[in-house]
């Protein structure tokens, strides 16, 4: 009997099984970084790979019972891929004060006003 209780008691204390995390707001935030296509915006693509790479590991740790580390990971998974969104944001933004200001150079050469006679 002491054998049988000592058995179950290494048993359960060796190695956990899988536990679950919620990596419901990682997934939603690397959806929203393709939905904005960070994919193709060279800055941002690094950090939605990084996020997917980081989402895949969170999902290893969980399988091997590391809860602690697999929620750290998916809160990197969940920043990088914020960061993502908001890279792509800041280009698009700059793309286009970059064609409002081609627009205001050209609005101002075509009003030029022809020089005065002298």
């Amino acid at each position: 009997l002491a054998g049988c209780i000592l058995l179950a008691v290494l048993f359960t204390s060796c190695g956990s099984g899988p536990v679950v995390v919620n990596n419901e707001a990682t997934t939603s935030a690397i959806r929203a970084a393709e939905e904005v296509g960070a994919a193709k915006i060279p800055g941002a693509s690094l950090y939605l790979q990084l996020a997917k790479e980081e989402l895949e590991k969170a999902r290893i740790l969980a399988s091997q019972g590391h809860r602690d580390q697999s929620e750290s990971m998916l809160s990197r998974a969940q920043t990088d891929a914020e960061l993502a969104v908001a890279l792509s944001h800041a280009d698009a933004d700059k793309l286009e004060a970059d064609k409002a200001l081609e627009r205001v150079k050209k609005l101002r050469q075509d009003n030029q006003l022809p020089q005065e006679r002298k």
